[in-house]
């Protein structure tokens, strides 16, 4: 794994060739969110499913201001002969732009590749990435084990809160539901005035409130 980015960092830039055309990664994502997902290998099963997963999330991931992207090491033509099995098999219409990266540019630039699971196919990654092009989550999953598309648009939600409010999450949290005030708001003021539905302490440190949204 040649990259060492972080959480926090800014997202390496590439050009690459897609399904949908040459792309300019930071150009095509405007001011939007991205989830930046990598697959191993066209044609397989377990790849197929969660293509269809994030097809179905496609509009909810939309209505978050939201732009998705797949890769992997096949090409552009490999990805579009695969396209009608996805459509077919999981009873969609994927419209995900696909990066081909034969190369490894990308791969390579986003630390894709672990050669102890495998030296030339991706990993399943997946990283979130904000409209200041800042890496916001880091995901590596085995290739054996299918991705929870709910869980990433779970921490879309998230990061997307806590970037407007003074919360952080819980545990399992979900959009609606009850939020945590940061420890390092104590006073009575600012809080009434943060908080004006309340919130319910059940230790100095743990307060719970309504979604201020």
């Amino acid at each position: 794994m040649k990259s060492m980015i972080q959480i926090g960092a800014i997202a390496p830039d590439f050009s690459a060739e897609t399904t949908e055309g040459k792309i300019q990664f930071h150009q095509w994502m405007e001011n939007s969110w991205c989830i930046l997902f990598s697959h191993p290998k066209d044609f397989t099963p377990v790849c197929t499913t969660e293509l269809g997963a994030a097809a179905r999330l496609s509009d909810e991931f939309k209505k978050r201001n939201t732009k998705l992207i797949a890769i992997s090491v096949g090409s552009v033509s490999s990805h579009k002969q695969w396209i009608p099995d996805i459509n077919e098999t999981q009873k969609v219409t994927f419209k995900i732009p696909m990066i081909g990266d034969e190369q490894h540019q990308v791969a390579d630039l986003y630390g894709m590749i672990h050669p102890e699971a495998n030296d030339t196919s991706t990993v399943r990654t997946v990283f979130i990435i904000d409209p200041n092009k800042k890496i916001r989550l880091m995901i590596a999953y085995p290739a054996s084990t299918g991705r929870n598309f709910n869980e990433i648009l779970r921490v879309l939600d998230s990061l997307q809160l806590t970037d407007h409010h003074k919360v952080a999450t819980p545990a399992d949290w979900k959009k609606g539901e009850d939020c945590v005030i940061l420890p390092s708001i104590t006073d009575p003021e600012e809080l009434k005035k943060l908080f004006p539905k309340g919130f319910r302490q059940i230790k100095p440190y743990l307060r719970l409130t309504p979604d201020p949204r």
